[in-house]
């Protein structure tokens, strides 16, 4: 059984149809790509499966412009689809989300600690903190620092080790490198590397194509809501309609 598994995902918000039966599949260990260009509902499909998509259409539901979201996700043997965000974190589920969004008001280290919240055990907490800062020691350095003051590269660095902060079986990355020079992004995905060496799953959103197909063991292809085609870096490559019309290669 896959780590993670979609099957039909769809999200309409009001009459716009962002995802449209959406089926991929992350294995335990697996670091999985999934590319494409702007507007496909990359972000989107990864709100869904963390559970936020369906907490948001529950609070406009009835109200103009609803969110209609259908569709299976299972994750860790677990039926997820309709569980709020918090309980598919508990089961390991990390979402490092698009444009990083710190708490912007709060301590680099406080920011890691509200990563641990759901964390009972100050032990490992701890010990998940010393991890974080061993794969970002610039974080150490700037712990005592307001995130709002981060320059982007930094942010990002703590949105990704937030995420680490409590017990993940995955960690869904959504656009690390928007907004970054070649330098800090190339931090960045060594970071990514070694914490799919770890042993974690990665499900890797990112517009920087190339470097993606460098990491990834497998690809999907998204492009107006569906998935358009699925396979190695080489598979890919070879098809020149895909590299033309989806991959911008």
């Amino acid at each position: 059984m896959p780590l993670l598994e979609v099957k039909d995902l769809s999200v309409r918000y009001d009459k716009a149809q962002i995802l449209n039966a959406v089926s991929l599949r992350v294995e335990a260990g697996e670091l999985v790509g999934l590319v494409g260009p702007n507007g496909a509902g990359k972000s989107t499909l990864l709100r869904a499966i963390s559970g936020l998509t369906r907490f948001e259409a529950r609070m406009k539901r009835g109200t103009e412009g609803d969110i209609v979201v259908e569709g299976e996700v299972v994750f860790a043997g677990h039926r997820i689809d309709g569980l709020p965000a918090h309980e598919i974190r508990m089961l390991g589920l990390g979402l490092c989300p698009e444009r990083r969004r710190p708490f912007r008001e709060l301590t680099v280290l406080e920011n890691l600690l509200a990563g641990a919240f759901l964390s009972r055990d100050s032990r490992e907490t701890n010990a998940r903190l010393e991890r974080c800062y061993e794969l970002f020691p610039r974080l150490e350095e700037r712990r005592s620092q307001i995130a709002g003051t981060l320059s982007g590269g930094e942010q990002q660095m703590l949105a990704t080790a937030r995420a680490l902060m409590f017990d993940a079986k995955l960690l869904a990355i959504d656009e690390p490198s928007l907004g970054l020079g070649p330098k800090v992004r190339e931090e960045l995905f060594a970071a990514i590397a070694k914490i799919h060496a770890s042993g974690l799953a990665v499900l890797l959103v990112e517009q920087e194509v190339g470097q993606v197909f460098r990491m990834a063991s497998r690809n999907y292809v998204l492009s107006q809501g569906r998935i358009v085609a699925e396979g190695s870096a080489a598979s890919l490559m070879a098809d020149e309609t895909l590299r033309a019309g989806y991959l911008g290669l």
